[in-house]
């Protein structure tokens, strides 16, 4: 993890290195937190709504 300005960059090798940029904005704006869903399920290889249901979020 890293931090520059507003934002935080992590990163997972978990299934091949994947990086997200997540902003330390409170709120998250709803299309910035659905495009982060996106780019996790998708480098997951599952959907949003499964991704949801594992971090029982849903």
């Amino acid at each position: 993890m890293r931090q520059r300005g507003s934002h935080v960059r992590v990163t997972t090798r978990e299934g091949g290195e994947h990086h997200e940029v997540i902003p330390l904005h409170d709120p998250i704006r709803p299309k910035t937190l659905s495009s982060i869903l996106k780019s996790v399920a998708r480098h997951r290889g599952i959907g949003v709504e499964e991704l949801l249901r594992r971090l029982d979020l849903r």
